[in-house]
């Protein structure tokens, strides 16, 4: 009866002693600030996705993402194309100020800090797999010595343009070294895999996952088994009639490129899954922050024509323009912010917000005083915290864009107005202005029965803008 007795009391203490330790675990993970995984598609449209109106792509995980979290309406890129919209991202600067304004090779300065580097003071252990955009190896702006643990991934924007490359780069060492992708796998795939073992090798201290896919951005070259589901039983395009891509041309060849551009938003949609999956299966999932957004608008690049994107697809949505347009449909991207048990499931928003807020909501979530940016934090709006007070100067403060390929042009909204100013040269010539309540779509120019508020938004434009010391910036 003893040896009974003693057997009953060690496990008793067993038991105690394992309730305590898991308790203790779960009280480190609610009080330690939450990990933080921002997800971005390249060049994908405000209507690319089931969940903002998609009918012809499969994107069942960003939709599930959506049902289980907050769909932003009215949520803008930093830019209408890649390197200025990462830019915004990383340093909370609109592109009136940013030092990074256009596509090219131009590394982030130093005296610009960014967002992992704000991160890294909070203790967040951070990593990036994707493409970068931002600096190459040995300039001011290289991922090793910008805030990153880790990184795989392209650095040169160009090197994004291909899905099946041979190499790409990694932060080994703390030193980055291009290496060759393992196992003849796809890029994205790679950069998945990447992200995974990050999660499950870091998942005991606060982190931040920057997941920067090269989908579905041209080369339109996609997996079999992501392609297969739309063809039909003869192996044609369900989207027939399709015009190939020849080769011998800069992005690689294609027979179906309506076919293909929809397989690639659903090969991301898949490994946007496998990414929810492991946070499940982690047990990560109530402290974890999930975002999905894209760079900016849908592309016509590839072997994909402008008509597949606005017609067929409808990839910007109600909007009018793509990618290198200031229209919404260049600007204007998908934005779903998942948080269980912190944000309300199933929810939206058309307050309007930018990316270039990133940097203060994330300051702002983890217990950080947010710093002088462009941006103001909307972890309130997340929460479901916003007094009126501080609405109503979220909903009526200015947004601003500049652009610089196709001659220059600028952009701001402010309320529901939007204005955008046109130069032949260094010279002004026209300036558009819609109201978005009542014409969403910019169909209908009123410039010419508003001229005082086209006044007020020109002074709007000049009081945005710093003018940039890099030549390749400058009104020409």
């Amino acid at each position: 009866m003893k040896k009974i007795s003693r057997r009953c009391t060690f496990e008793k203490y067993l038991w105690m002693i394992l309730y305590l330790i898991s308790s203790a675990a779960i009280a480190q993970q609610k009080n330690r600030p939450p990990n933080i995984i921002y997800i971005l598609a390249d060049d994908l449209g405000y209507g690319d996705l089931g969940c903002y109106g998609q009918t012809k792509i499969k994107t069942p995980n960003i939709d599930q993402l959506a049902a289980r979290g907050r769909k932003f309406t009215s949520f803008y890129a930093g830019s209408t194309v890649c390197a200025p919209s990462r830019a915004a991202l990383m340093t909370g600067l609109h592109t009136g100020h940013v030092s990074v304004r256009g596509n090219g090779e131009f590394p982030l300065p130093k005296e610009e800090k960014i967002l992992p580097e704000y991160l890294k003071e909070k203790g967040y252990v951070n990593a990036m797999m994707g493409k970068w955009g931002l600096g190459l190896s040995a300039t001011s702006g290289s991922p090793e010595i910008r805030g990153w643990d880790y990184f795989s991934g392209h650095v040169h924007h160009v090197e994004g343009h291909y899905q099946h490359p041979d190499s790409a780069w990694q932060i080994q060492g703390n030193q980055l070294h291009k290496i060759r992708i393992p196992g003849g796998q796809y890029a994205n795939e790679w950069f998945t895999n990447e992200a995974l073992n990050f999660i499950r090798n870091e998942k005991d201290r606060p982190f931040f996952l920057y997941l920067s896919f090269t989908l579905p951005h041209a080369e339109l070259v996609v997996p079999d088994q992501f392609i297969q589901p739309y063809l039909n039983a003869n192996g044609e395009s369900l989207f027939a009639p399709e015009t190939a891509h020849a080769p011998g041309q800069h992005y690689g060849p294609q027979r179906f490129p309506k076919a293909a551009y929809a397989a690639m938003i659903t090969q991301m949609d898949t490994y946007v899954g496998n990414v929810m999956n492991e946070i499940r299966k982690l047990a990560l999932e109530e402290n974890t922050i999930i975002i999905f957004t894209s760079d900016n608008g849908t592309h016509q690049e590839g072997g994909r024509k402008r008509a597949d994107a606005m017609d067929y697809f409808k990839s910007s949505g109600p909007f009018k323009g793509i990618k290198r347009d200031l229209y919404e449909g260049g600007i204007r991207v998908p934005f779903i912010v998942q948080w269980p048990g912190k944000i309300e499931a199933g929810s939206s928003s058309d307050l309007p917000a930018a990316n270039w807020d990133i940097v203060s909501t994330f300051c702002s979530l983890t217990g950080m005083r947010a710093p002088e940016t462009d941006g103001i934090s909307i972890a309130p709006v997340l929460l479901n915290r916003t007094k009126k007070s501080l609405l109503k100067k979220m909903q009526n403060r200015p947004f601003y864009w500049e652009f610089y390929e196709q001659g220059y042009k600028q952009a701001v909204r402010k309320g529901n107005w939007k204005a955008i100013r046109y130069y032949q040269g260094v010279h002004p010539v026209r300036t558009e202005l819609y109201n978005l309540e009542t014409d969403p779509g910019e169909n209908h120019d009123v410039s010419s029965t508003h001229q005082d508020l086209v006044k007020e938004m020109e002074t709007q434009l000049e009081k945005l803008r710093k003018p940039s010391d890099n030549p390749a910036f400058q009104i020409k």
